[in-house]
C-alpha cells in the first residue's frame, strides 16, 4: 500500500469510518437523509453525534466547531471544547445530537447586504450531513449551512444545495421521458483547478501592497518575465516540490483528491487540480485547499499569493471550474459516444447548457466579478467579460446540420502521425481545445474558465444548475405534452439550436475582433464589476431564481448590495495603500535621491547626473500630481459603498490609481538599485530558487 492510499482520508469521518462505528439502523436512516429522501431523525443525530466525538478524541481532537462559508468569500469558524463538567465537578467529554445539527453565530457580524440590521445578531448554522466531518487542527469541523433569523441564507453553501436540488428535479423529468425510471437522483461533478503564486516570505514585509491587499500596486516591468514560456511545465524547483509534497499530504488526509500539479505560465505561478467530486463537496474542498496551501507555503518559508493578478505583465491567477452532470447509475449526461448526432439524450441536455449560458449571460459574467478579477478578465491570459461556448468543430457541425436539417457527415478520428516511427501512433481528438473560450465543452464536460483564483465555486455554479435547470423545466413541460415525443423533441432540439447559436463561438476569444463581433450577435458585455452591480437584480433574474427557489429578491438585492461593497472597499484600501506607500516611501526615497544628485552636479556636474536629475525632478512633480489626484478622487466618493459609489470608484479612482502607478513605475526605472524602497518585479518573481 502506497504511503497515498495509507494517509488518504484519516481525518474524515467518511462513509467507511460510519459503516464501523454507526449501528446498522443508524447508518442507513443517516444515508437515506444524505440521499434526499427524509429528514433528519434527531435519534440518529444524537448516536451518529456520539460516535463522531469518540472518533475525533481518538484523533486528538479537542474541540469542534460548525464550518461554514460567509459572504466573505472565506470559511468561517468558532470552536467549542468537548470539555464539561460533572456534578463532582470533574471533567467529562460531550457532544450532542443538537450540537451536531445546529450552532449559532452573529449573523450581523458578517456580510449580509441590509438582511440583518447590527441590533439583529442572530444566525444559524445548520449541518450539511452530504458533506462529511473532518478534523483540522486539531478541531473536529462540521461542514454547515448559514442562515439568518429569519431564514435566510447568509452564506454560499445554502443556495448551491438548493440549486442543486432545483436541477435534479428538472432532470428527472427529462430523464423519465427518455425511459430511465431507474435514476433516482442526478449529480452536478465539479473539478476546480486552482492557480497560484508562491514567493518568498521575506518579502511580504517589504511590501505594503502585498500585505494590505494581496497584489503589487507599484513595480516596473522586470528585463524577463514570462516572454520565453520557459517556466510552463518547467522542472519544479525543490523548494516547491517540497511544498507541493506536504500540500498533497495534507489534503489526502483530508480526503481531497489533489491530482495534477505544474508550473504555470507566469514565473512563481502554479497550478493545482482535483479529481471530480460533487459540485458542494468540491467546493467545501476547494476552500480547504486554498487554507492549506497559505498555511504549508509559511511552514516552507514562503508566501502563498491567490490574487487574480498579483503582478502586472505576466499572467494572472484563475480557477478553471469543470461542469458536468451524471445519474447515480453512473451516466455521464453530457457524454456524446461515438456518434453526438444520433444521441438525442445528450444533445437535448447539451442544448440546455447553451441555452442557459445565452438566457443568463449577464448572471454568469456576474457570478465571477470582483475588483480582482476585473485586472485579469480580457487580456491576453484569460477571457473576456463576454460570454460565450466553444464546442468545437464536430459537434458545431453536428448542431449545423440539424438547424439547417440536412445530412450529418461525422468525422472520423485519425491516428496521430509525428513523423518517428518509433513514436506510438494514437487516435486524435476530433475537436481540439480553445484556452481562450470562457465556457468549453472539452469531451464530456464544460469548463468555465472566468472565474478568480480566490472565488469560491459556488457562485458560478449556483447560476449555472440554476440556469440550466430552467432550460430543462422549459424542455419538460413542452415534451410532457407532446402527441408525438420523437417528433417534438427533434423540433424543440432544432428550434433551440436556431434560437441560441449566437453564442457559440469557436474562435479566438482574445482577439479585439471578437468584440465586436459579439456586438454584433447582440451577446452582453459588462467590462467591469460596476458594470455588473446593475444588472444583478433585474427582474428576468429575479425570476428565474425565485421560479426555483434558489433566492428570494431580498437574498438577490442583500447580494448586489454585498457585491457593491466589497468593490468599493477593496479599492479603497488598494487606493489608501497606495497613498501611503508615495508618501511614505516612495516620494521621499526619489527627493533623496534627487538631493544627493544636486550636490553631485555641483561638485563635477556629469552628463548623467544632469540628465537624471533633470527627469527626476519633472517625474517627482508628476508623482506629487498624480498623489495629490488620487487623494481628491477619494474624498469625492466620501466613503460610499454603494452601486453610486463603485462607479465613482470605476471612472474617478481607478485612473488616479493607475496614471500614479504608471509614474512611479518610471521612476523606478530610474533610480538605482540600493535607493528603491521595495523588492523589484524581478526580486518577487524569481525568489524562490
Amino acid at each position: 500500500m502506497s504511503v497515498a492510499t495509507e494517509m488518504f482520508g484519516t481525518m474524515v469521518f467518511s462513509d467507511e469510518v460510519m459503516k464501523k462505528r454507526l449501528p446498522e439502523e443508524t447508518y442507513l436512516k443517516l444515508k437515506r437523509t444524505m440521499r434526499g429522501g427524509h429528514k433528519l431523525d434527531p435519534q440518529v443525530a444524537g448516536v451518529v453525534a456520539e460516535a463522531m466525538k469518540e472518533w475525533a478524541v481518538e484523533k486528538g481532537a479537542t474541540h469542534y466547531t460548525h464550518w461554514f462559508q460567509p459572504m466573505t468569500g472565506i470559511t468561517a469558524e468558532k470552536h467549542e471544547a468537548f470539555l464539561r463538567t460533572n456534578k463532582e465537578g470533574g471533567a467529562i467529554l460531550e457532544f450532542s445530537g443538537k450540537e451536531l445539527i445546529q450552532g449559532e453565530s452573529d449573523a450581523s457580524s458578517f456580510p449580509s447586504g441590509g438582511l440583518r440590521a447590527t441590533f439583529e445578531a442572530r444566525g444559524y448554522t445548520a449541518w450539511d450531513p452530504n458533506s462529511y466531518a473532518f478534523i483540522k487542527d486539531g478541531v473536529l469541523c462540521i461542514p454547515t449551512a448559514f442562515c439568518s433569523y429569519g431564514g435566510e441564507a447568509l452564506d454560499k453553501k445554502t443556495p448551491l444545495l438548493r440549486s442543486m436540488e432545483a436541477l435534479n428535479r428538472q432532470a428527472l423529468r427529462i430523464l423519465r421521458l427518455f425511459g430511465h425510471a431507474d435514476v433516482q437522483t442526478t449529480c452536478v461533478n465539479c473539478g476546480p483547478e486552482q492557480e497560484y503564486f508562491l514567493i518568498d516570505a521575506e518579502i511580504l514585509n517589504q511590501r505594503r501592497d502585498l500585505m494590505y491587499t494581496g497584489r503589487t500596486l507599484f513595480g516596473a516591468k522586470p528585463p524577463k518575465g514570462q516572454e520565453l514560456e520557459d517556466h510552463y511545465y518547467g522542472v519544479i524547483k525543490p523548494r516547491v516540490a517540497a511544498f507541493m509534497k506536504e500540500v498533497n499530504e495534507e489534503l489526502w488526509k483530508l480526503g481531497i483528491t489533489a491530482k495534477t500539479e505544474h508550473n504555470e505560465v507566469a514565473p512563481a505561478q502554479h497550478e493545482l487540480a482535483p479529481i471530480y467530486n460533487v459540485v458542494n463537496i468540491a467546493a467545501d474542498h476547494n476552500q480547504l485547499t486554498m487554507e492549506i496551501m497559505k498555511k504549508v507555503a509559511q511552514k516552507h518559508g514562503m508566501v502563498c499569493l491567490l490574487h487574480e493578478k498579483p503582478f502586472a505583465g505576466v499572467n494572472g491567477s484563475g480557477k478553471h471550474n469543470n461542469w458536468s452532470l451524471s445519474t447515480d447509475t453512473g451516466v455521464n449526461l453530457l457524454e456524446p459516444g461515438d456518434t453526438p448526432a444520433e444521441n438525442a439524450q445528450f444533445l437535448l441536455f447539451l442544448c440546455a447548457v447553451i441555452q442557459a449560458v445565452d438566457d443568463y449571460q449577464e448572471m454568469l459574467r456576474i457570478s465571477v466579478a470582483s475588483a480582482g478579477n476585473d485586472n485579469r478578465l480580457g487580456g491576453n491570459e484569460a477571457p473576456p467579460a463576454i460570454m460565450s461556448v466553444f464546442l468545437g468543430e464536430e459537434l458545431t457541425d453536428v448542431l449545423k446540420a440539424i438547424d439547417s436539417d440536412s445530412p450529418v457527415n461525422p468525422k472520423e478520428k485519425t491516428l496521430l502521425r509525428v513523423g518517428v516511427h518509433t513514436l506510438p501512433r494514437f487516435p486524435r481528438d476530433t475537436t481540439d481545445r480553445n484556452r481562450t473560450s470562457p465556457f468549453a465543452f472539452t469531451g464530456n464536460k464544460f469548463e468555465f474558465r472566468s472565474p478568480g483564483a480566490p472565488m469560491s465555486v459556488s457562485g458560478c455554479n449556483i447560476v449555472l444548475n440554476t440556469a440550466v435547470a430552467e432550460s430543462l423545466r422549459q424542455y419538460a413541460d413542452r415534451l410532457e405534452a407532446a402527441q408525438d415525443f420523437e417528433s417534438e423533441l427533434h423540433q424543440l432540439i432544432r428550434e433551440v439550436i436556431q434560437a441560441h447559436k449566437r453564442i457559440i463561438f469557436n474562435g479566438n476569444g482574445y482577439g479585439a475582433e471578437w468584440i465586436s463581433e459579439a456586438e454584433n450577435r447582440g451577446l452582453s458585455c459588462l467590462p467591469t464589476t460596476a458594470d455588473c452591480i446593475p444588472r444583478y437584480v433585474t427582474p428576468e433574474n429575479v425570476r428565474l431564481f425565485e421560479t426555483h427557489k434558489v433566492f428570494s429578491e431580498a437574498e438577490m438585492r442583500a447580494r448586489s448590495s454585498i457585491m457593491a461593497e466589497n468593490y468599493c472597499k477593496v479599492l479603497h484600501i488598494e487606493a489608501v495603500t497606495m497613498l501611503e506607500m508615495a508618501d511614505r516611501d516612495i516620494l521621499p526615497a526619489v527627493s533623496k535621491f534627487c538631493g544627493e544628485l544636486q550636490k553631485r552636479t555641483e561638485r563635477r556636474g556629469s552628463r548623467y547626473e544632469r540628465e537624471t536629475l533633470k527627469e527626476l525632478d519633472q517625474l517627482l512633480d508628476e508623482g506629487y500630481d498624480a498623489r495629490c489626484n488620487l487623494a481628491r478622487s477619494l474624498e469625492m466618493v466620501n466613503g460610499g459603498v454603494d452601486e453610486a459609489a463603485a462607479f465613482l470608484y470605476r471612472d474617478s479612482v481607478l485612473p488616479a490609481m493607475r496614471w500614479l502607478r504608471a509614474v512611479a513605475d518610471t521612476m523606478e526605472t530610474k533610480m538605482p538599485g540600493s535607493e528603491w524602497p521595495f523588492p523589484t518585479y524581478g526580486d518577487m518573481l524569481f525568489s524562490v530558487k
